[in-house]
């Protein structure tokens, strides 16, 4: 286990690299406990460090019981997402043009959720599927591209835009998490954020753009927000990325974009790192991680 990089989870977010010297450190001084969890290369996936052989003196050997105790194995570990690069590609140019055209918006919208969520591998969740319909709320999806249009209409009405588009974007995040199923079953799940809340976010992301850089750490918090709000399930989401990491893979994106010809790879290697950073945890344990 000599020289393995390792990172770890604290308070939703992820820390390192570090060495196994600052890693044995950290457990002396008790800063990485054995709820804490843990990710070295060779690893399938983030684990409690009490999980993994050797890690912590003395700790238990993990049980044939998941880490919640539940007979039916709903352990814990990072989400990923297996996406086809053209596929991919084709169905953000459906959503792009359907949100330009706007009438199709709830067609391409939830065409692209029913896609996506196959695709998604969650741990002890198989075949997710997205049960939304076009016509539950297709209204969401035409004023969010009509909202779209303000901005190149009035600046003042761009900044009612930005409010309008958040309270949309709002009833659109509560309305794919109550439709999400496992294996053909509705999964119990509800999204408690406040729409006050989501719009403050979204006023301080608008004004982190201007700080140039900001903006990446302003995202990283908005997301552990609305990951902490979600709820119905044994277990809870966190997201381990930090602002910096998103920036430099943002920043790398949108420089690569200009070569037009890697743009598809692109486009799926940030999607897929993205996903990564959403890690299952029992619920109250993301308080300690």
């Amino acid at each position: 286990m000599s020289d393995r990089i390792w990172f770890y989870a604290f308070e939703g977010q992820q820390k390192g690299p570090l060495s196994e010297a600052q890693f044995r450190d950290l457990i002396a001084r008790g800063t990485v406990r054995a709820d804490t969890l843990v990710w070295a290369e060779g690893m399938a996936g983030w684990q409690k460090a009490g999980e993994v052989p050797g890690v912590i003196p003395g700790a238990a050997a993990p049980s044939s019981l998941p880490v919640d105790g539940s007979p039916n194995g709903y352990g814990g570990g990072p989400l990923s997402v297996d996406l086809p690069v053209w596929s991919f590609l084709g169905w953000w140019i459906l959503l792009m043009i359907g949100s330009l055209l706007v009438i199709p918006s709830p067609w391409t919208g939830t065409g692209y959720y029913r896609w996506l969520f196959p695709r998604m591998h969650v741990p002890q969740r198989p075949n997710l599927a997205f049960t939304g319909q076009v016509g539950d709320i297709w209204y969401v999806f035409v004023a969010m591209g009509l909202a779209g249009y303000l901005g190149y209409i009035d600046s003042i009405l761009q900044i009612f835009g930005i409010l309008i588009q958040a309270i949309l974007s709002w009833v659109l995040i509560r309305w794919v998490v109550a439709n999400i199923s496992s294996n053909g079953q509705p999964m119990p799940m509800t999204f408690t954020g406040s729409v006050w809340g989501f719009i403050g976010w979204q006023i301080l992301t608008f004004l982190a753009v201007f700080t140039i850089i900001g903006w990446a750490w302003v995202m990283a918090a908005w997301t552990r927000w609305i990951c902490r709000h979600v709820s119905g399930t044994r277990r809870e989401m966190i997201f381990t990325a930090t602002g910096l990491q998103l920036l430099w893979r943002t920043v790398a994106f949108c420089l690569g974009c200009l070569f037009i010809i890697p743009i598809p790879w692109l486009l799926r290697w940030y999607f897929t790192w993205g996903m990564m950073q959403f890690v299952l945890v029992e619920r109250g344990a993301g308080a300690n991680v």
